[in-house]
């Protein structure tokens, strides 16, 4: 990466700089060569690039001229190298600008060792560019030492170390700064506040009554596994699920990077939150397209809500209200992973969520209540709740009803345990994982237990193997229903501290599945 970036072949100028781009979540080196020769003014951009990227020549142009550089009028090609694979979005806006200024002349500096990346203002001001933190990491993995971006931009992009962040206000500055006249300062970032942590909006010391449910929710967080709240209108569903973000352990660093370079290549990270340290909480409505479920879309394929609650929570609200949709949730909930196949490209994003879904018992929401008669009639009370398939509701493991709260709870001023306590527990449990998964994939959870480690480390006594015999055969289960119970009865004792899976915890995961026949 030392070597010249400007070259005199007769009477042509040819600059190389480089650039980056993004490959569904990972980062690819993209070296920007302009051509300058005699002839009629022409300005071509090559290399498979979007419309965004033709677009590019008229704002290069605005910019370099308002910028107060002349723009050369002679045959002008730039080349996006490889030229094989597509480029889209407007990042490559201030490396032609820059490759433009340094094979005029008009700019006299080394750009050795450094990358651009920014979309032009037609002022020359540099604004947002989606997905800086998988260009950075890939610039700096690929050995370039110092990276130019929007100044909004450089928090984002100084998440990776070891790299140089200079934030770039507008075009002239950069110009300057390259000839030497007036240096940009490389971002310092402002001193760390992780022990700093936004309160959550619903703690469970607000929720009234409710035990067994919390208690659910509980063993869901400590292990991963996915809970499907059903029970009639206005007893708690919602406010117990978004609950359940308080009683998660907080993002490892690993972690928040993973789910900060999401959140930037999908355009959604805050301005003023470059890392993203709380877990996601995802809550589409019911209307939700597949391509917004799972990702995909016209042009670049993005992620999908699967893919945007990665370490977080997913909760779909009014399952039955989502239709056949459903059932493209079945292969990442299996695989935590989604692959998109197109015909110039296949990307896999990462979807390692927990499922946490709501359902009324009929479409009156009155079915089963001892308080309020349901209108619907037995025929329609079945079709709503076939609305969900079996496969899908395979792969839930706990499975629990919410009843309506009554009056003595609703009005006592008697808080309920707070979700600090809670999160305590869970985050033991998983401690209790991570010790036992040392040296394997980060992030594993009992939920993620194949079938080897669910020999080696969820082998029942002679008194819960009569148990589980008993629970298949009444329950009717699947195997994979029998696998995750066992997983769920492996978490049950992590909570409770034990080593060995003892008969009260299986006895405990069986009451969580449904009592209907698999």
């Amino acid at each position: 990466m030392a070597e010249r970036r400007v070259y005199n072949v007769g009477c042509r100028m040819i600059a190389k700089v480089y650039s980056c781009a993004v490959v569904g979540l990972d980062g690819v080196l993209v070296e920007v060569e302009v051509d300058i020769a005699q002839g009629l003014p022409s300005f071509a951009v090559v290399g498979l690039g979007d419309a965004a990227v033709q677009e590019s020549r008229e704002r290069v142009r605005a910019a370099i001229r308002n910028s107060g550089q002349s723009f050369p009028f002679k045959r002008l090609t730039v080349n996006l190298a490889p030229a094989d694979m597509r480029k889209a979005g407007p990042a490559y806006d201030l490396p032609i600008a820059v490759g433009l200024l340094v094979a005029s002349g008009q700019v006299a500096g080394d750009t050795a060792g450094a990358a651009f990346i920014g979309e032009l203002g037609l002022d020359g001001t540099l604004r947002h560019t989606d997905g800086v933190l998988p260009m950075a990491a890939v610039a700096r993995a690929r050995g370039v030492a110092t990276v130019y971006v929007p100044a909004e931009d450089a928090a984002e992009a100084a998440l990776v170390t070891g790299l140089t962040v200079v934030p770039v206000p507008t075009l002239a500055d950069l110009a300057a700064h390259i000839g030497g006249e007036r240096p940009l300062a490389p971002y310092r970032p402002a001193p760390s506040r992780d022990g700093e942590e936004p309160p959550f909006p619903v703690d469970f010391q607000d929720i009234k009554g409710q035990e067994h449910v919390k208690r659910a929710i509980e063993v869901a967080a400590a292990g991963g596994h996915n809970i499907t709240l059903n029970g009639t209108p206005g007893s708690g569903k919602t406010m117990m699920a978004r609950a359940l973000l308080s009683a998660l352990p907080p993002l490892s660093l690993d972690e928040a990077l993973e789910v900060t370079k999401i959140y930037s290549v999908c355009g959604k990270l805050p301005k003023d939150t470059p890392l993203v340290r709380r877990r996601p909480f995802c809550a589409p409505h019911h209307t939700t397209s597949l391509a917004g479920l799972v990702g995909g879309g016209t042009g670049r394929a993005r992620p999908g809500l699967v893919s945007m609650a990665h370490h977080g929570v997913l909760f779909l609200d009014e399952l039955p209200e989502f239709g056949p949709k459903l059932e493209v949730l079945r292969q990442p909930l299996e695989d935590r992973v989604v692959t998109l196949s197109r015909a110039t490209a296949n990307v896999t994003y990462p979807a390692a969520f927990m499922l946490v879904t709501a359902q009324n018992p009929c479409p009156c929401g009155w079915h089963g209540d001892p308080e309020h008669e349901c209108t619907c009639s037995p025929a329609l009370v079945t079709r709503y709740q076939k609305r969900v398939s079996g496969p899908l509701l395979d792969r839930i493991d706990i499975h629990v009803e919410v009843p309506r709260v009554n009056y003595e709870k609703l009005s006592s001023d008697r808080l309920s345990e707070p979700s600090a306590a809670i999160r305590a527990r869970v985050t033991a449990a998983r401690e209790r994982q991570r010790a036992r998964f040392a040296g394997q994939r980060r992030g594993r959870t009992n939920a993620d237990l194949g079938p080897a480690e669910i020999r080696a480390h969820c082998q029942l006594d002679g008194a819960g193997q009569a148990l589980m015999k008993a629970a298949v055969r009444q329950l009717n289960l699947s195997a994979r229903g029998y696998h995750r119970m066992l997983k769920l009865s492996r978490t049950i004792a992590d909570l409770a501290g034990a080593e060995l899976i003892g008969p009260a915890h299986l006895a405990e995961a069986i009451q969580y599945r449904p009592r209907r026949a698999e």
